[in-house]
Parts: structure tokens; sequence; C-alpha cells
């Protein structure tokens, strides 16, 4: 199981973007692409057959996945992630919580 997955609230704690929260578009690997996170210009030829007009567009890049933290909404910042499994209908289901607050990130 991962620590950071698509949809979680995270923060930046480190580069350009450093103190921005947004949620995870997508996880690539060891990468993570954070909405409205890690802003870089690129030039787009114009595409007529995909009514794609060119010029110069602003799109977020992939960040390294040890740059951001999951934000937690409780205490406002930047949270470690510990795991714990939890009896719930006669099995075991391995979920995420916060160490500061031992409060779960996921819901059983």
């Amino acid at each position: 199981m991962k620590r950071i997955k698509k949809g979680d609230t995270v923060i930046v704690i480190t580069g350009k973007s450093k103190s921005h929260v947004g949620k995870v578009m997508r996880v690539l690997g060891t990468r993570v692409l954070v909405e409205g996170a890690n802003l870089v210009k690129k030039h787009v030829k114009p595409n007529p057959s995909a009514q794609n007009t060119g010029g110069i567009i602003s799109t977020e890049a992939a960040l390294d996945v040890s740059n951001v933290a999951l934000y937690n909404s409780v205490t406002k910042k930047a949270d470690r992630v510990g795991f714990r499994f939890i009896e719930k209908d006669g099995k075991a289901h391995k979920v995420r919580y916060f160490k500061s607050n031992n409060e779960l990130v996921d819901l059983v």
C-alpha cells in the first residue's frame, strides 16, 4: 500500500511551489502530479483537427513523492503517515493514519 494515492490532499514541502496545497491528480511511480503545483510553460503547435489553438500554455509537471507530504486538515500542517491493521467484518484491513493525532486517513 502506498503512502500517497490519487485524490489525496497534499502539501508541497520543497521547491518553487513550497507550501502549495492541492489534490494528487496522478501517481507515476515515484512521482506525483499535484493540481496547481510545479507549473511549467509549454509551447504547443496548433492542431486544427483536434480543435487545438497553438500558443504557450501552463501545465503541471511531476514532483518527486519525497517533495510532498500528506496534508492533515485538522492540524492544517504536513503530516507523516503510518499503517495499521483494523478488524472489520472478520477481516483485517490495512489503513493509513496520521502519526500526529492517530486519526485515520482512509475510511474502512
